[in-house]
Parts: structure tokens; C-alpha cells; sequence
């Protein structure tokens, strides 16, 4: 009998499990039936998932979700989507959404690839935004980053015409990478300057882990593109 090999699928992250705190544990039990997203194969009706029509923020990886909270608390015209496999972070944006009373946002923990392939609608976002990602800085390891050709044409398909894919890197070569890779796909266009990067743009809260970067001399490179 022929042995049939079924290939891994290169994941972008590795599960650190680290451990909850009775605080998140318990937003995990209360507050998950309320805002979040559980795994299934059906695509998502986000009017109904909101109860709303807005504008759509879909954020890849939220680490802890201070700043997806203030972008929801300051941005409360529009919806937010936040994938986060770490738990200990979903519990705390869990916490700050009760805490500050957030009705537009809910959280997914799972493969972010996966459910944006399979639940988000073509067309029915407006702002995609990865920040700091994992940048898998060996490179035998450059396959596992989550930006690469056959994923940007994916969150080209999910965005709508005129919405925007928003990525932000403290290590350069991955910050090269991303501008070639999305500048390569023609359904985008660079909102940058001349060097391809724009400025933080004043929605994006400074991280904590961007400031350390900061006291430690690190550069912080923004890429904005437009779907067309």
C-alpha cells in the first residue's frame, strides 16, 4: 500500500501558552459568550455579529489589545475584529472591553490565516492592520512570517476598493520584505513617500513594546496601502 504524506501547513506562530491570571480566566468564562468569536467553518455575517452596518477593522495578532481598545474607544464609528492565539491577551482585551464599555469589538483565538480565508466575506473589510508581528528573524524561519505573496492576495480579496492594509514592523529586512511583497500585487497601491513608509498615523496608539524599542534605539517602520 502507498503511503499518502499530508504536508503541515507553515503556521506564522507558535502557541506560548503563558498563564492566565484569575482575572483573565475569568473574562474568559463571562465575557467570551458576549463578544467572542467561536471557531466554525460558516462565514461570519458581520451586520449580525455587530448589529450594525460600519466600517470594518480586522487586526492580526493584538499582543495584550491596549491599543486595539483605544482604537475602539476612539474610533467608535467603526468595527473591530481582533485575532489573538494567546489567551492570556484575550483575556485582557476581554477585560478592557467590559471595563470601557466597548460594543465594537470581538475577538477571535485562532489561526488568523484560516479564519480570514475561510468566515471574512471578499470585499467586507475596510482596514486590515498588522502590527509587530512575529519576525521570525532567522532566515531559514522568513517562511513562517506571516506577510508573503500568497497571503497579501488574500487580504486583497477581503478588502473593499479604497480600504487600506496597514502594516508595522520594528525589524527593517521584514519591513523590505513587506513593501516588496505588497508592492508586487497590483490590486495595491503605496500610500508611503518616496522611501515606500508613511508616519505613524495618529489612530495607531504607541505600543509599550514600541516605546521599548524606542529606549533601545530601535527603528519602527509603518507601510500603508490602498486596495484599487
Amino acid at each position: 500500500m502507498t503511503e499518502t504524506r499530508v504536508m503541515r501547513t507553515i503556521r506564522s506562530f507558535v502557541r506560548r501558552e503563558g498563564r492566565l491570571t484569575p482575572g483573565q480566566q475569568k473574562a474568559l468564562d463571562e465575557l467570551w459568550p458576549l463578544y467572542g468569536i467561536d471557531e466554525a467553518s460558516t462565514p461570519l455575517d458581520l451586520d449580525i455579529l455587530f448589529g450594525r452596518n460600519a466600517p470594518r477593522v480586522l487586526e492580526i495578532g493584538f499582543g495584550n489589545g491596549a491599543s486595539l481598545a483605544e482604537m475602539a474607544k476612539n474610533q467608535p464609528d467603526h468595527d473591530f475584529i481582533g485575532i489573538e492565539v494567546h489567551r492570556p491577551g484575550v483575556g485582557q482585551l476581554l477585560n478592557a472591553i467590559q471595563t470601557e464599555e466597548l460594543q465594537n469589538v470581538r475577538v477571535a483565538c485562532t489561526d488568523a490565516v484560516e479564519l480570514i480565508k475561510h468566515r471574512i466575506a471578499d470585499k467586507s473589510l475596510d482596514r486590515v492592520q498588522i502590527y509587530f508581528p512575529d519576525p521570525w528573524h532567522k532566515k531559514r524561519h522568513h517562511k513562517r512570517r506571516i506577510i508573503q505573496p500568497t497571503f497579501v492576495n488574500v487580504l486583497a480579496d477581503k478588502l473593499r476598493h479604497g480600504g487600506h492594509l496597514h502594516l508595522a514592523t520594528d525589524w527593517q529586512d521584514y519591513a523590505e520584505q513587506m513593501l516588496v511583497d505588497v508592492s508586487e500585487n497590483k490590486r495595491f497601491i503605496n500610500c508611503g513617500d518616496d522611501s515606500g513608509y508613511i508616519e505613524r498615523p495618529s489612530y495607531r496608539p504607541v505600543t509599550k513594546f514600541e516605546q521599548r524599542g524606542h529606549r533601545l534605539g530601535h527603528g519602527v517602520w509603518d507601510l500603508l496601502f490602498k486596495r484599487v
